[in-house]
């Protein structure tokens, strides 16, 4: 009884460790090529044939164990009718015989078809385990592929993002100098347009006041010059050059 129960612990184990750690490794392929319809015919065929001989054999020992008996019997009585019964007995084993030779060659090539069978089968259950296999490393392999370029893209967007933030940043601080400098410009147009610098006035020349005199002014347009000095003056002969300067007035004069 404790063989038994370890014969029945034992592959409950195997199977549970079998499922537990090699899921992934159902062999669906093997189970197809185990219904293989060439492979099942020849072992129908086998089975037929064993069991077709196995009647045969059966029978011929049978015919041969009553034909054994009717020689003893026509032996020991030496009549007539026990040696015709012991013929007839001897004479149905051959036919019988003849049946399990026949039987036995079928027997011999049923078991090579299932042979033969067995190898074709063999070849379907590991080509489909390996388009299996194939089939499991694309998907894997797909998987991975997928994986690894979602991390790669993720890590080229990253470099790229700070490249070009860097860059933008760049263009940004160009163009902001840029604008600053031109609204500065423009500011200082309008400015100066509306809101032109003060000029400092020329200062007036003073006229310098006429000396007092005793004589009363005069209102009205001065006397004509009289005939005779006019023509003095004409007759006078002309000076190139500047005028000569003004003599100075006598000191009484100015004391006055």
């Amino acid at each position: 009884m404790a063989n038994v129960a370890k014969k029945r612990g034992r592959p409950a184990k195997a199977s549970t460790a079998k499922r537990a750690g090699r899921p992934a490794k159902t062999k669906a392929a093997p189970v197809a090529a185990k219904v293989n319809p060439a492979l099942a015919s020849a072992e129908k065929a086998l089975a037929k044939a064993e069991l077709n001989i196995e009647k045969l054999a059966t029978k011929l020992a049978a015919l041969r164990d009553k034909a054994n008996a009717a020689a003893e019997k026509a032996a020991k009585t030496k009549t007539a009718a026990a040696k015709r019964t012991a013929a007839t007995a001897k004479s149905k084993v051959a036919p019988v015989a003849a049946s399990v030779k026949a039987a036995r060659t079928v027997l011999t090539e049923a078991k090579a078809d299932v042979t033969a069978a067995k190898r074709l089968a063999k070849i379907d259950e590991v080509k489909a385990a390996e388009e299996a296999r194939i089939t499991a490393l694309e998907t894997k392999l797909a998987e991975s592929a997928e994986a690894d370029l979602a991390k790669a893209v993720a890590a080229y967007t990253k470099k790229w993002e700070k490249v070009r933030s860097a860059a933008d940043a760049k263009k940004l601080k160009i163009a902001s100098a840029k604008s600053k400098a031109k609204l500065a410009a423009v500011t200082k147009s309008v400015t100066a347009k509306t809101k032109p610098a003060k000029k400092a006035a020329p200062a007036k020349a003073t006229k310098p006041k006429p000396a007092a005199s005793g004589a009363p002014k005069r209102r009205g347009r001065p006397p004509k010059a009289s005939a005779p000095a006019v023509a003095a003056k004409a007759d006078a002969p002309k000076r190139r050059g500047r005028p000569p300067k003004a003599a100075p007035a006598p000191a009484e004069t100015a004391a006055e």
